[in-house]
């Protein structure tokens, strides 16, 4: 499996670096931690910090979400793996205007113990921290144990909603009920079509055949619910929607936000059938699409497939959701 890197042992550092000098009126780094990035803009005191961060080879997320009205820092782990402590610590030290910091972040296990310890020593220095995580993906777990589902492409949302409230001049404790909303809120559902590499091995990361999909396949290559043969665009949306309605259901009349999220290598031309197919299931549920999203937000190296995300929204959540944003990878006007 081909790849345009040099030395596999530093692909991330060579990303980091090219990220920073395409982006340096946007997002810096620390000098305490080359895995610890920071807005380059000025935010003011008082205001809640907004912290996100996960493993690299999610590009644009997580790094490319720093900025206006989003997040204000981010920590950055190796391809697949959540940043250790230090840089989620200096990450918070470094954007904590005396209001404390909300950590977002997916539920994964090292995500899980390393933001939890990074918080833990954040209080012991008088920073007080709130954590909410991303846990979207409906395919990872019954409905009756949300609590171990995984965080995918939704958590997109909870950036959004999240760094508006703070942006806003929400309170610590606001902000972090306004993630939790919007997690529970959303749900996501995607397929596999072709493996990607890491770098440092070149081989596929799970194994699949040339007419088949893997329904439900996590970011990371977590087996998914069922392998099939290869369907028509129209036949596997309708079962990733149906899998969202089923566990969130929506009644006419509401609106929602929807994400059709590439996973690295899908041209937008299929997502964009992809999206297509959604809209049409909706508008006959007199459902209405408040804001869509269609590219790659939440991607896993050049893996083949997509997830689609649904965000049930209320009045709160479309304030929040309109509020503009100026990232990276992310602007909003």
């Amino acid at each position: 499996m081909k790849k345009l890197i040099n030395n596999p042992t530093y692909v991330v550092e060579e990303m980091l670096d090219g990220f920073l000098k395409a982006h340096s009126n946007y997002i810096r780094v620390l000098p305490e931690n080359d895995r610890a990035l920071v807005t380059s803009r000025t935010t003011r005191e008082g205001k809640v910090g907004v912290l996100i961060g996960g493993g690299s080879g999610h590009e644009p997320g997580f790094l490319g979400y720093v900025g206006d009205g989003m997040a204000d820092g981010v920590a950055v782990g190796n391809i697949f793996a959540s940043p250790p402590p230090a840089p989620i610590l200096e990450v918070t030290k470094a954007i904590d205007k005396g209001a404390g910091v909300v950590y977002l972040y997916g539920n994964y296990a090292g995500d899980v113990m390393n933001f939890g310890m990074a918080a833990e020593l954040a209080e012991m220095e008088g920073i007080k921290v709130e954590m909410v995580l991303g846990s979207d993906d409906v395919a990872s777990a019954p409905k009756e144990e949300k609590h171990r589902r995984r965080g995918i492409a939704g958590e997109l949302f909870v950036f959004k909603t999240a760094g508006a409230a703070a942006d806003l001049g929400y309170s610590l404790e606001e902000v972090a009920r306004i993630a939790r909303k919007t997690n529970d809120h959303t749900r996501s559902m995607g397929v596999g079509l072709t493996p990607c590499s890491l770098p440092q091995t070149g081989k596929p990361s799970f194994e699949i055949g040339d007419d088949e999909m893997e329904i439900g396949l996590g970011h990371h290559g977590e087996p998914g619910i069922r392998k099939a043969k290869l369907q028509q665009a129209d036949v596997v949306t309708d079962e990733l929607v149906a899998a969202i309605l089923e566990d969130i259901p929506l009644n006419e009349g509401e609106e929602v936000a929807v994400l059709v999220n590439g996973l690295g290598s899908t041209p937008r031309m299929e997502l964009y059938i992809m999206f297509r197919r959604a809209e049409q299931i909706l508008r006959e549920k007199g459902i209405k699409i408040y804001r869509s999203y269609v590219g790659d937000y939440i991607t896993s190296l050049e893996m083949g497939g997509c997830s689609i995300t649904i965000t049930k929204l209320d009045n709160e959540l479309k304030t929040l959701l309109d509020h503009p944003a100026d990232c990276p990878m992310f602007v909003q006007k």
